[in-house]
């Protein structure tokens, strides 16, 4: 017995050119909403300069700019790595959520089912106490670092908690990650009641919690874009195991599937991909959740090309709710989690409501 002779014939009604082909427009889509994000802000530039700055970017290229020094200033040194950035959360945030979704069999599953955010939320209250000491890392300041390593530890302690007899149990998963993040979150509570210094840093704290793609240069770009790049391989790499568990443990078993080895990768390589995006936005809400469940419908859950499809639908979603984020009400910048949970809860119940009953996991 195989997986793919387990494989509903639904998985299956994507593959070959049909799949390519999805695959295809999903790479132009995530194409144009880079464009239209480096493009588009309170500094009007035209699309000229964009080709303009792109092509004398080239190692080969060199013509003589006609365009305005600000407007590739702003286009290189600012709006590109922000458009990036906002890509790379999306990225790591929707593949993130796909793994989850699979590993515990719960269309309802986010990327901070586990946990995670109540200890990113934790570690930037700390981080919060210590903006004094002037630390920085990889482009990083004490707020996303703690922020990363708080989401990294919390969901590592609630990995241990779940384990019994050598077993990791998908429901002790869950109410150990509920539990330890509700203390997380209590904790963070705590800190801002007793600290003179985080009342007053405050909205700077919550402005994070609530989410925002603040990326300041190419640093951070550069030390986690090529993380989430391996984190992505990873978790495809794991897409055939999360189709055999669909299954049940024992189907999974009776194939060939380590389940226990199975659990682990997925759940180091989630957590990593979470806590990446963490690090650059904060706590972004919804992305994780909705854009998986708006592909599964469309394309049905065969994991291999649900996750690609997931990651750069993910990656143009977040640049959108970005860039809409920073200028439908400009010159206020409304933080991308608010806007994303605004935007995604009513699409996800219409999806809902449009898939009724034949919503297949």
């Amino acid at each position: 017995m195989t997986v793919s002779q387990e494989r509903p014939a639904k998985m299956d009604r994507w593959h070959g050119p049909r799949g390519a082909l999805v695959l295809g427009v999903l790479v132009g889509l995530l194409s144009l909403t880079l464009m239209a994000g480096v493009w588009i802000g309170s500094v009007g530039i035209h699309p000229l300069v964009l080709v303009g700055v792109a092509w004398n970017a080239l190692p080969f290229a060199d013509v003589d700019p006609w365009w305005r020094p600000t407007d590739s200033q702003i286009l290189i040194g600012i709006r590109l790595p922000r458009v990036i950035g906002a890509a790379a959360v999306g990225v790591a945030l929707s593949t993130a959520g796909v793994l989850f979704q699979g590993l515990l069999r719960n269309p309802l599953a986010d990327p901070f089912v586990i946990g995670s955010s109540g200890g990113a939320a934790l570690g930037a209250a700390a981080g919060s106490l210590l903006l004094s000491l002037n630390i920085a890392f990889l482009g990083f300041g004490i707020v996303p670092l703690l922020g990363f390593v708080g989401s990294f530890v919390t969901v590592w302690i609630v990995y241990i908690l779940s384990r019994h007899h050598g077993r990791t149990s998908i429901s002790g998963l869950i109410l150990a990650g509920f539990a330890l993040g509700s203390v997380a979150g209590a904790l963070n509570a705590l800190l801002v009641i007793l600290s003179d210094q985080l009342q007053i840093r405050f909205m700077q704290t919550i402005s994070w919690i609530l989410g925002g793609v603040s990326v300041n240069g190419w640093a951070p770009i550069a030390s986690v874009v090529p993380l989430v790049v391996v984190g992505v391989v990873a978790g495809f790499l794991l897409t055939v195991r999360l189709d055999a568990l669909a299954l049940g443990e024992r189907g999974a078993t009776r194939v060939g599937i380590d389940v226990e080895r199975t659990k682990l990768a997925v759940i180091a390589t989630a957590s990593l991909l979470t806590a990446l995006a963490v690090s650059l936005s904060g706590l972004v809400a919804f992305v994780g959740l909705l854009v998986p469940h708006a592909v599964r419908l469309i394309i049905g859950p065969n994991n291999r090309l649900l996750l690609p499809a997931a990651a750069l639908a993910g990656g143009s979603f977040l640049i959108m709710a970005d860039l809409l984020a920073r200028t439908l009400l400009a010159p206020i910048e409304v933080p991308v989690g608010i806007f994303t949970a605004i935007v995604g809860s009513p699409v996800f119940v219409l999806l809902l409501r449009r898939a009724r009953g034949s919503y297949d996991f």
